[in-house]
């Protein structure tokens, strides 16, 4: 008895794109007759083709072993500690005085035109390092600001939150806004050189004593930033 394919054929429809495959089958016996010799043709459906089979099982381990990469780099991402969340809310504080010192500045007549474009720098770069500062607490589960009185608690030092190293005063800010010209200047220099090493000096801790890698880059970036524009800020004071 010889099996083939025709239009009557009950089988599963062939998956797009895959070919079925043709087994030779060979002195296939009938219910009770004992007389089929003969060959035949029998057509699998796509799913039982060795190949196919073959290229399912692969796909699925490499699925699998990407899954798994991916969950064990979330979570290498979400590590952090109290320096790391400390760090983030503090610092995101003292960004933001830092970008409203500079706005100040900015808006004051007859200032100098490189302090100006530094100025602009700070507001820019702080900015940006704020978006992101947000965005790993809200990553950690923490608060996206210190919602308490104190802070660098986190590195062992706590003080009242405005007193913070390097915070210019309300009063600072009030006298920066009154000026012009070489005054402010100077003035502006003044507060936000101070107000940088303070910044720095909160960030060298977390870049040595953070869990998270990013936070650590961030830690050591800022570092490397403010203290160029310290640099940057005194060259343009000194020009003439």
């Amino acid at each position: 008895m010889t099996f083939t394919s025709d239009s009557s054929d009950t089988s599963l429809p062939e998956a797009p794109g895959s070919d079925n495959a043709v087994v030779a089958v060979d002195d296939i016996d009938g219910d009770g007759d004992g007389d089929g010799d003969g060959d035949g043709d029998i057509v699998l459906p796509w799913w039982q083709h060795p190949l196919n089979i073959l290229t399912l099982v692969v796909t699925a381990a490499l699925l699998a072993g990407m899954v798994g990469w991916m969950i064990g780099d979330s979570n290498s991402e979400l590590a952090h500690s109290e320096v790391d969340t400390g760090f983030l809310q503090d610092m995101r504080e003292h960004h933001e005085q830092g970008v409203y010192m500079s706005f100040v500045y900015r808006a004051l007549p007859d200032i100098d035109p490189g302090l100006s474009t530094v100025a602009a720098s700070i507001v820019i770069g702080q900015n940006q390092e704020i978006g992101r500062m947000v965005q790993m607490l809200r990553m950690f589960g923490e608060p996206e600001a210190n919602e308490g009185d104190t802070a660098m608690a986190w590195m062992g030092m706590p003080v009242d939150r405005g007193q913070m190293p390097g915070m210019a005063s309300e009063s600072d800010l009030d006298q920066l806004a009154t000026l012009s010209g070489r005054e402010a200047d100077e003035f502006f220099v003044q507060l936000m050189t101070a107000h940088h090493e303070g910044g720095i000096h909160m960030a060298e801790y977390a870049s040595g004593n953070a869990e998270n890698d990013e936070v650590q880059a961030m830690a050591a970036s800022i570092m490397t930033s403010q203290a160029d524009e310290i640099a940057e800020m005194q060259r343009e004071l000194d020009q003439p």
